[in-house]
């Protein structure tokens, strides 16, 4: 089994795999992949890196997958690792009130206004939800997006943030784009402009040149209320098939996953940065060309872009592409993200300061216990303040499970700057708590 990071959709049906025992693919591949090239580094991330793992995966599944070539100069290979770990999810306890799961504040949100605070479709019953209902509210705000360079041309998906023409999607569907094509649910087509991008995430923002009247956004809801059995749609652009649908449930979440980052990533000097999300885990099928569109609940809330599936390598019965699991970026980390990208065009992101490596701490009973291992404390860093020191172990984030680097990475990065997280660490045995306020992530980290 590979994970494929979800490229724009390849117009002639290639899916991109270049026959690696596993893979991971960018959902929206060109009509002409570019050639298979050299595997980037994942060199660890000062600050925030994650270090050599010690086999505690699921899965840890290396797709060669070619990017599309209109997204990237050349083949790029991504690399996914999906994390064992469920313990991180919270309660799959389901919520007395349907139409509101996954309802979230926006209020402070540039994206923010009526229709994006609001439940488009209330469900009679939102565990057997009315899926034509909750498809009829939020095609129209689901777009096609085409990509072309000197090299080819892609296709991937996106989301209506705003009237004022503002696009989410993910970065590697737009990445090495020098012209980009929007073409919304009726049929229009609309050239547009790159506002801003964060490989790190992998998320970015576009703009349309021309804003046209009566653009539909999509109503934002919190992730952060998702339980595992919610039933989901994911909705965009498969393979060139702009507005397809496909339903499933949330099948996991927290669920720490490792793609390599983009190209333009990579900062001078050094090898790309890769990308770990602390992701949705969905079984809607979602193949390539779905990346950058929506997942929503069943009332019709945007709840995470889709960025990557699990699937079977060339080598596996020859099958690359979805299998029932399919991964997500959580809509309250994609619109922290896109507020940013819209007001400044780049994004800062929260920063401990250490270097983790997945470990194991012995408790005083003589059990063990899987976490992050930490090797490294930066100094004035919020880890500094709050106390962590070399050889400490974290196992939870405010509560959630960590079971790896990894995890912790993922943790971190989804949450917010200045904010007061509570690090569940073992130390010489004994499980204690420290806070930690976390800090902008330094300039050239």
């Amino acid at each position: 089994m590979s994970i494929d990071h979800l490229p724009p959709a390849p117009p002639t049906g290639t899916d991109g795999t270049s026959g690696a025992t596993s893979a991971t693919t960018w959902y929206g591949m060109a009509s002409t992949p570019a050639p298979p090239g050299n595997q980037p580094s994942s060199a660890p991330t000062p600050g925030e890196s994650a270090g050599p793992g010690r086999g505690r995966r699921l899965t840890e599944l290396a797709v060669v997958a070619s990017l599309a070539a209109a997204l990237a100069s050349g083949g790029t290979y991504a690399a996914i690792r999906a994390e064992s770990s469920t313990t991180s999810s919270p309660s799959a306890t389901s919520s007395s009130s349907g139409s509101d799961r996954g309802t979230g504040d926006t209020s402070s949100a540039s994206t923010s206004n009526a229709s994006n605070t609001a439940v488009p479709v209330v469900q009679a019953d939102p565990q057997s939800p009315n899926w034509t209902a909750t498809a009829t509210a939020v095609s129209p705000s689901v777009v096609a997006i085409t990509a072309t360079s000197p090299s080819g041309e892609g296709q991937g998906s996106g989301v209506v943030l705003d009237t004022q023409g503002h696009i989410l999607t993910n970065n590697h569907v737009v990445d090495g784009a020098q012209t980009l094509t929007v073409t919304l649910n009726d049929g229009t087509t609309h050239p547009a402009t790159v506002k801003g991008t964060d490989p790190s995430t992998d998320l970015a923002v576009l703009t349309l040149t021309k804003p046209p009247a009566g653009l539909k956004p999509m109503a934002i809801g919190d992730s952060s209320a998702l339980s595992v059995g919610d039933p989901v749609m994911a909705i965009g652009n498969p393979l060139g098939l702009a507005g397809t649908v496909t339903t499933g449930i949330v099948s996991a979440v927290n669920r720490p996953v490792r793609t390599s980052a983009a190209d333009s990533g990579a900062r001078a000097g050094q090898a790309a940065e890769p990308v770990v999300t602390n992701a949705i885990q969905t079984s809607a099928a979602i193949n390539p060309g779905n990346s950058g569109g929506a997942l929503v609940n069943a009332a019709g809330q945007l709840i995470g872009i889709n960025s990557a599936i699990a699937s079977l390598g060339a080598s596996d019965s020859g099958q690359s592409g979805n299998i029932g699991i399919g991964f997500a970026i959580p809509s309250n980390q994609a619109k922290t993200i896109a507020d940013q990208l819209i007001k400044t065009g780049s994004a800062s992101h929260a920063y401990l300061g250490v270097t983790p490596v997945d470990g194991e701490a012995q408790l005083s009973d003589g059990a063990t216990q899987a976490g992050a291992q930490i090797r490294q404390v930066g100094t004035a860093t919020p880890a500094a303040a709050a106390g962590l020191r070399v050889g400490d172990v974290v196992v939870a984030v405010d509560g959630r499970s960590v079971e790896s680097a990894d995890a912790l990475v993922g943790a971190i990065r989804a949450s917010t700057i200045g904010a007061k997280v509570t690090l569940t660490i073992v130390r010489q045995g004994e499980s204690q708590e420290l806070t930690s306020t976390l800090a902008a992530r330094p300039a050239g980290n």
